[in-house]
């Protein structure tokens, strides 16, 4: 077998044929552009996922939501302007009925609760006693007006005999003495017997004037004394009656002011809770003096209680009306804020909410009438919360009837009654 020829060691030999003299496996020109091609590819891939994510539709900012409230309009109206107060119902006449004599109560006439009228018999004390005086007085008084007249006519004898001198001037004198004496001793009868009388009449008890009987403090058959402190019964005029409340003395000016003027005040007695009104009335007058203690002054209203609604010594809310404000713009208490001393109310225009100082004229119930607003504006009610000053707002209940005018109002909420308030 011929022998092999050795060949160098860096000559290999491939399956496709010898190596050039002096090459590697590394320097193939077919490996050469894979690597750029590849780095290529991925940088293609990358700038498109790039582009992708930065060419993708922004979510917009989700829009903040509407400031819910609730509004209700100006109204414009009259507003009554008030002064509430605790009052006592105080009958005009209050008379505890006594005898004003001692005696036996022989007839009671009246009965518990009775409706009387002026010198309507009551009672009766037994007159025998006092009628007995009576005759004694009387013909005491007749015998002493017999002596009178004697002494006159005597007089009158002296008088013609003087002229005659036929008497003394001492007889003269002596006998107008006597006559003096006479008719100083009628006139005294005279008292006595008027005393006697007047204690007659006062067995019969007699009502002083109209009113109501209240319980009975004496039956028949009772001995009573004279002006005891006790008394038969009560008597209490209930038509018409008076109720005495007080006012502040701030409020003195604008009420004598409106009573100077000659203007009837009307007032109002409600029940406990103002929700319903016993009966109309007016002022009577004021008094003379403040409470320094207190700081009030006390007034008097008198009511005709025709329906007798109104009881002595009863406790009610007098509600003294002491002017009225025409054509005011009015606004519910609800739509008003405060800041301080300062008023302030949020007016919604075009779904914006606007604030808007205003000025406090009055307040009545849930009633204000103020300056700094117009008629049929729409006012935030409810919901001030979140609310600024340029808040976008949607009205989740627009108030179809708003602030209601307060004239002739009779009984406004417990809540806010029995306040005024003046700018």
């Amino acid at each position: 077998m011929p022998p092999t020829s050795l060949m160098p060691s860096n000559s290999l030999q491939t399956p496709g044929g010898n190596l050039p003299p002096g090459g590697n496996l590394h320097s193939n020109p077919r490996r050469t552009w894979v690597i750029p091609a590849l780095a290529i590819a991925l940088l293609l891939l990358i700038g498109w996922l790039l582009y992708a994510w930065l060419s993708k539709p922004k979510p917009k900012p989700a829009t903040p939501p509407l400031t819910q409230v609730a509004s209700a309009p100006v109204e414009r109206g009259d507003l009554d302007v008030y002064l509430d107060a605790l009052g006592t119902v105080t009958p005009v006449y209050t008379a505890t009925i006594v005898s004003r004599v001692a005696g036996e109560v022989t007839e009671v006439r009246f009965k518990e609760g009775q409706m009387v009228k002026k010198n309507d018999l009551l009672a009766i004390i037994d007159p025998r006693p006092y009628v007995a005086v009576l005759v004694q007085a009387q013909g005491q008084m007749a015998r002493d007006e017999a002596a009178l007249k004697n002494a006159r006519t005597d007089l009158i004898r002296y008088q013609n005999s003087i002229k005659e001198h036929a008497i003394a001037q001492q007889m003269l004198a002596t006998q107008q003495a006597t006559v003096d004496q006479d008719e100083a001793t009628v006139k005294l009868d005279q008292g006595n017997l008027a005393a006697a009388q007047i204690n007659v009449d006062y067995t019969r008890i007699v009502a002083p004037f109209d009113g109501r009987v209240g319980l009975r403090n004496i039956d028949p058959g009772n001995v009573v004394t004279a002006n005891g402190t006790s008394g038969l019964c009560v008597i209490a005029q209930i038509k018409p009656i008076t109720v005495i409340f007080t006012v502040a003395e701030d409020d003195i000016a604008e009420v004598t002011e409106q009573m100077a003027s000659g203007r009837s005040l009307a007032v109002q007695a409600l029940d406990r809770t103002k929700q319903h009104k016993l009966a109309d009335g007016t002022l009577l007058t004021l008094d003379n003096q403040v409470n320094t203690t207190t700081g009030t002054v006390r007034a008097r209203a008198t009511f005709a209680n025709e329906n007798s609604q109104l009881f002595p010594n009863q406790f009610v809310n007098a509600r003294l009306l002491v002017r009225t404000l025409n054509q005011a713009e009015i606004v519910p208490q609800a739509a008003i804020q405060h800041n301080n001393d300062a008023a302030f109310v949020y007016v919604i225009e075009n779904g914006t909410a606007e604030l808007r100082s205003i000025k406090i004229l009055a307040t009545e119930g849930e009633n204000s009438a103020v300056t700094g607003v117009t008629a049929g504006e729409q006012l935030v009610t409810d919901g001030f919360d979140k609310l600024q000053n340029g808040t976008k707002v949607a009205v989740r209940n627009a108030a179809p009837g708003g602030a209601k005018p307060a004239t002739n109002q009779t009984a406004p909420s417990a809540a806010n009654a029995g306040s005024k308030q003046t700018g």
